[in-house]
């Protein structure tokens, strides 16, 4: 079952310039939700407490309408139906995942395929889907390895469908949903005229609206990979996105190796040699989906 919650707390907005009226105290509303796999928390300053209280139920919404969209969990999902189909027949699809999955491809090879979404094998076989990882046998690898690979996407702009070349390749969101995700969730609420408001997908994947009252920015701590309790820098960011790839999010110990979870699906295997990579760019999407390739 999903949750959502959602609080309210004061923030005094502090003017430079002295007024014949003070401007109006802020009010901070709060919510969380857990959608494809992450908890989706959106903070948002504004004057109205119903109106404010209203616009994050709106944005928690929309990470739900997501879910349904783009979660490879759900199997009703429409992204489930093109992985169980898409071998088979040309699958019909919604302009909105049409147009994702465009895009996916393009990243993909504007990264010569260091960004990947076919990689679903590979995450199977490595233990990452719905687990924590284990080491598999050289064989599966290469196994999983053939079946993955952007070029057998075919996508039908005239007839809105997705079809596989081959039966095997399995599409995962992992790499790009939630950046996806944040901005659409950004979108619902710069409708609703909110200029200052922060939207995370469980701290990986940010997008900074605005400013927090009497600030410039909002400051978002970059974690130590080694000590993911510990801040390695801050940044401060304004109408801008953060995502951060780290070795520190999932893996596992095997034969005194660590393994990550984030897949180079070139070679098959885990990458290495990077800690933490953090990207900041104008779209969420954009900054998750080259997270992984300059990790």
């Amino acid at each position: 079952m999903k949750r959502s919650v959602i609080t309210l707390l004061f923030a005094t907005a502090l003017s430079a310039v002295p007024g014949p009226a003070p401007k109006a105290a802020l009010i901070r509303a709060e919510g969380s939700v857990d959608a494809m796999g992450s908890t989706y928390t959106v903070v948002i300053y504004g004057e109205q407490r119903e109106k404010l209280q209203a616009i994050v139920a709106q944005a928690l919404e929309e990470a739900r309408r997501l879910d349904h969209l783009l979660s490879n969990y759900l199997p009703d999902s429409e992204w489930s139906e093109v992985n169980r189909f898409a071998a088979e027949r040309p699958v019909p699809v919604s302009r909105e995942l049409f147009d994702l999955l465009s895009a996916c491809l393009e990243y993909s090879k504007e990264s010569e395929g260091a960004f990947d979404i076919s990689v679903g094998p590979l995450m199977k076989v490595w233990g990452f889907y719905k687990g924590s990882g284990h080491l598999p046998h050289r064989a599966e690898v290469r196994g999983a390895l053939a079946n993955v690979g952007y070029q057998n996407i075919l996508l039908d702009p005239k007839n809105q469908t997705v079809r596989f070349s081959k039966p095997g390749v399995e599409l995962d969101p992992g790499g790009i949903g939630k950046g996806y995700a944040v901005d659409k969730i950004v979108d619902v609420i710069k409708a609703d005229g909110i200029g200052s408001a922060l939207i995370s997908a469980a701290g990986s994947s940010i997008y900074a609206l605005g400013a927090p009252p009497g600030e410039n920015g909002w400051k978002l701590a970059i974690k130590e990979p080694k000590h993911p309790r510990e801040t390695a820098a801050t940044v401060e960011l304004k109408d801008e996105s953060l995502s951060t790839s780290g070795n520190y999010e999932k893996y596992f110990f095997a034969e005194g190796k660590l393994y990550s979870h984030i897949m180079d699906p070139r070679s098959g295997y885990p990458s290495e040699g990077t800690l933490s990579v953090s990207v900041v760019a104008p779209r969420t999407i954009d900054s998750e989906a080259w997270a992984k390739p300059y990790y």
